[in-house]
């Protein structure tokens, strides 16, 4: 069964890369925003700093689907076309060695330069804007949350895509 799915979903990417891109990359980030909530809830509950006291766990709907929106419709498209273009700049003007550890580190380290920096700000606009907030309370957690954010991102992000670039084919490790 497992190997079915499999075998599909590498037929998708061959027909149609962007769409099953987009569609992958939307289902990652709303999974990925439950296991955010839940650790959140965890953490929460494990230091008494929970408001509503032993409260179960609920998911908050509202926040994976606008999560998942920005996966639909930021990271699947632009990140398709921006691991693909990288990974060629790489190879043809760089000329180096696909899966070589030249070829990695300067992926990883133009990633994060470039793309990292990019992504967080898109992300920190848009879901302060699908939530509501104004363009001043949009720049205020900007300006308060970038920085961190980047910092810990290039803490553990680097490590994540040297294994990505490393192993997982360009067509393959796009919806991240």
């Amino acid at each position: 069964m497992m190997l079915k799915l499999w075998k599909y979903y590498q037929n998708c990417l061959a027909v149609h890369p962007v769409k099953t891109q987009i569609i992958s990359s939307g289902f990652l980030w709303g999974a990925g925003d439950i296991a955010a909530q839940a650790v959140t809830h965890s953490t929460l509950r494990k230091h008494h700093q929970n408001p509503d006291g032993d409260e179960a766990f609920k998911i908050n709907w509202k926040r994976v689907a606008i999560t998942s929106m920005f996966g639909f419709g930021f990271v699947g498209p632009v990140g398709h076309f921006w691991y693909e273009g990288l990974d060629r700049f790489i190879r043809l003007r760089l000329k180096l060695q696909p899966k070589s550890a030249q070829f990695v580190a300067t992926k990883v380290a133009v990633d994060g330069i470039i793309f990292g920096p990019l992504d967080l700000f898109a992300f920190f606009t848009y879901m302060g804007f699908s939530t509501g907030k104004s363009v001043d309370q949009v720049k205020e957690d900007v300006k308060r949350d970038f920085l961190p954010a980047l910092v810990l991102e290039g803490g553990v992000w680097p490590l994540l895509q040297v294994a990505n670039f490393r192993f997982v084919p360009v067509r393959l490790g796009e919806a991240v």
